[in-house]
Order: C-alpha cells, then structure tokens, then sequence
C-alpha cells in the first residue's frame, strides 16, 4: 500500500510533464506536415 502513495503522485506529475511537453512541442509546428503541400502542387 505504501508503493501506491508514492506511484500514484509520480503518475501523475510524468503525465502533465509529457502533456505539457506535448503541447509545446504542438505548438512550436514540430507536427507540421511540410512535405505533402509541395507534393500535392505538382499533382494538380
């Protein structure tokens, strides 16, 4: 029972670590897709 007062807490706080590096990263266009426009201008 003791190992679930100290996991839980450390769950927790990696989960809004990763969320927050997450939204980060999404917001600095690190998920922006830059290949398929130029692909896309020499199908049309």
């Amino acid at each position: 029972m003791n190992a679930v007062y100290f996991l839980l807490p450390l769950a927790v706080v990696l989960g809004g670590v990763f969320a927050a590096l997450f939204l980060r990263a999404a917001s600095a266009g690190q998920f922006d897709d830059l290949d398929d426009p130029p692909q896309r201008m020499l199908e049309d």
